[in-house]
């Protein structure tokens, strides 16, 4: 019994050796022009881009294969950040510069289908089979997936309510 118990703590304490020194040898460098893109996106994982996350989003930036303009969600301002990093000119006039938008499902027209529960990729949709949905609205990202399958068209994309965490300052009026 306690041959075994010594003899299963040495391979374990083996192979987590050789674990160790194969992830140090056999380690995947990552550039790191795609960590600092990735820190600049929103992280939301929506699926906007066409890139299943932002990891893959950072990725085709850095290597030049997407447009500075890919991210929805971060709007005018990010796509000015993005082209400012990567040192290219980026045509701004495609970009909308729109509030932070959210779902909003209308109860009365809900027939519990769940098929925009099933698109959602930040599960911010909550209810069940045949029972009335509504949006966690922390969790949306406004990504609009929801809104394209729903059959009833119950679902209306609003402004995101303003609170004391999203409130920001709006930019002043010109006065001449």
């Amino acid at each position: 019994m306690i041959a075994a118990i010594f003899s299963l703590t040495f391979l374990g304490l083996g192979l987590g050796a050789l674990l160790g020194v194969a992830a140090r040898f056999l380690k995947v460098e990552e550039s790191p022009l795609t960590g600092e893109i990735e820190a600049m996106l929103p992280g939301s994982q929506c699926g906007q881009c066409g890139y299943p996350g932002c990891s893959p989003a950072a990725a085709a930036l850095a290597s030049g294969e997407a447009p500075p303009t890919l991210c929805p969600p971060g709007g005018r301002a990010l796509a000015e950040e993005l082209a400012a990093l990567l040192g290219v000119s980026v045509d701004l006039s495609g970009v909308d510069d729109k509030p932070p938008m959210v779902a909003f499902i209308h109860e009365r027209l809900c027939i519990g289908c769940t098929k925009c529960m099933k698109r959602c990729p930040t599960d911010a949709i909550i209810g069940a089979n045949d029972q009335i949905h509504s949006v966690f609205e922390d969790a949306c990202t406004g990504c609009e997936k929801c809104w394209d399958v729903c059959p009833t068209e119950c679902i209306e994309m609003r402004p995101a309510t303003q609170t004391v965490q999203n409130w920001v300052w709006p930019n002043p009026a010109v006065v001449l």
